[in-house]
């Protein structure tokens, strides 16, 4: 019979011999700890590991046995550098730290691996590993990225007009996702709109490391706090809500929850 222990922190090495075997699913969950906007807790790891806990849950329910690994909070270094109390990896970093990781988990035969990952800065490093290692031994890992998906799905949800009010970062997704799982760490009354007519460098900012002259989008080595002073960028927090976060996270979760079951558990069959 399968534990009801989903964390691998909290299995006892006996259990890890028992449950951890070819049949498991290993979920990575993993974030950054920077700006999230005035009124979010800077680490959005913390969504990402109420998300891939729930995702595990619905797996088990499908008859998975599903665990996750310890979240790493830390995100790749990027243009939130310059996030006040913020800490993040160089890219070398968490490259080494991913592949180490992984390189554990498979000399055990633990290769039924999937990323949750709620971060853009960590991206580069998840597909450089998980190229190497399908290179090194067909080890096939994929990675779902929460707030790229979500974007999406929120205008299925919101509809488009409205989904455009709250969406960015601050915003929509991560804002609405934090008031469904700890709304007791949010402060919607330090909430702050997004810039208007921001300029680095004397030109017009287009969104992180971007200007934009002439109508065309330039990129370009300016930070977080040049683009948004306050951690808000596009969608307004205002327009945030519970309601959207548990709407959001319910197709988070079927998605990832389907995806285990059709094809990672599978190892990816044909």
């Amino acid at each position: 019979m399968l534990t009801d222990k989903i964390k691998i922190a909290e299995l006892t090495s006996e259990e890890a011999r028992q449950f951890l075997n070819d049949d498991a699913v290993i979920l990575l969950p993993m974030g950054s700890l920077e700006d999230q906007g005035t009124h979010a807790p800077m680490g959005d790891y913390l969504a990402a590991e109420a998300v891939a806990l729930d995702i595990a849950r619905a797996a088990r329910a499908e008859g998975i046995p599903t665990f996750i690994a310890p979240v790493i909070p830390f995100g790749g270094a990027d243009y939130f550098a310059s996030s006040h109390g913020g800490i993040s990896l160089s890219q070398s970093t968490l490259v080494a730290l991913l592949d180490d990781m992984f390189a554990c988990l498979a000399r055990h035969g633990l290769t039924k691996v999937m990323v949750i990952n709620g971060h853009g800065g960590n991206v580069g490093a998840i597909n450089d590993v998980s190229l190497k290692w399908r290179q090194t031994n067909g080890m096939f890992v994929a990675s779902m990225y929460l707030w790229q998906i979500s974007y999406e799905l929120l205008k299925e949800i919101l509809g488009p007009e409205a989904a455009a009010k709250s969406s960015g970062h601050g915003g929509d997704p991560l804002t609405s996702v934090g008031l469904h799982y700890y709304p007791e760490i949010l402060r919607m009354d330090l909430a702050k709109a997004p810039p208007k007519g921001q300029k680095a460098m004397g030109v017009d900012v287009a969104g992180f490391a971007a200007l934009k002259y002439a109508g065309a989008r330039l990129q370009a080595p300016i930070e977080a706090m040049e683009t948004a002073p306050h951690g808000v960028w596009g969608g307004d927090p205002v327009y945030c809500s519970a309601e959207t976060g548990a709407a959001l996270t319910d197709r988070l979760v079927k998605i990832g929850a389907g995806f285990i079951r059709d094809h990672v558990s599978k190892r990816f069959a044909a």
